[in-house]
């Protein structure tokens, strides 16, 4: 059962261990640049930047017309947005 789901995210997302390295890396980067320019976000700020940087990482690594990547983001976005007042 396990190896099944994991056959068929690959098939969507590629192989964990490239989306992985991809994913720290943007996160590295962007966490790097808040620091250098002693910006400080919320945890749901943060939490969804990250998730939006792992749904960028498996983008770039896996199918980028799986639509569902594109909503997640979406609704990451939406979340601090409602967070923020909006």
């Amino acid at each position: 059962m396990i190896e099944q789901t994991l056959e068929e995210r690959g098939k969507t997302y590629g192989k964990f261990k490239d989306t992985a390295r991809i994913s720290q890396t943007l996160k590295s980067y962007v966490a790097t640049e808040l620091r250098n320019q002693g910006k400080v976000l919320t945890n749901t700020q943060r939490e969804s930047m990250e998730m939006i940087l792992h749904k960028i990482a498996r983008i770039v690594n896996g199918d980028p017309n799986y639509d569902d990547s594109w909503r997640d983001i979406a609704g990451y976005a939406t979340l601090v947005v409602k967070d923020l007042g909006g």
